[in-house]
């Protein structure tokens, strides 16, 4: 298990080696570049959607780019509708759930900002409208979201007896 060595200096230089090794990898985990430890954690993965930002402080913060985000569902949603016509793209994009996903983070964004517009408002009417919205949204969006489910089963079952 243990190796041995010849003489002290390969020890010592051994042992300088691994000091330094064990300080680089310090270097890199001690995040004192917050993008490129992540970086190394994720083998790059994150490094298309963090962006680096320097306030007035002169402090750097991590942020998501958005626009690199966006850029890149699109390229893919690009690359899926040049190969097939739009039917075959609605029909991969609900197996894989990204219908689904876009229509509920849609839906979402909606409902939020005329909420916050509406709890915003002067007018108490409003207020409660849209704290009505922010307490009552998500029961009716997860009713609704069951129903459909239910009605596609439903579909689904009447299309397999039709072909049995």
């Amino acid at each position: 298990m243990a190796t041995n060595y010849n003489n002290i200096n390969e020890l010592r230089s051994q042992k300088k080696l691994l000091k330094q090794e064990i300080k680089e990898l310090e270097d890199i985990l001690t995040f004192k570049s917050k993008k490129e430890s992540l970086g190394v954690l994720t083998h790059g993965f994150t490094d298309k959607f963090l962006k680096e930002t320097k306030d007035e402080d002169g402090d750097t913060s991590i942020s998501l780019d958005t626009q690199n985000i966006m850029k890149e569902i699109s390229s893919g949603i690009k690359e899926s509708a040049s190969k097939k016509n739009l039917l075959g793209l609605a029909n991969d994009s609900v197996q894989s759930g990204l219908l689904e996903n876009t229509i509920k983070m849609g839906v979402v964004a909606l409902v939020g900002n005329f909420a916050k517009k509406s709890v915003m408002n002067k007018n108490w009417k409003r207020k409660l409208i849209g704290l009505g919205l922010v307490y009552v949204a998500p029961y009716a969006l997860r009713f609704i979201h069951e129903k459909l489910d239910e009605y596609q089963k439903n579909k689904t079952t009447k299309s397999m007896e039709k072909l049995i």
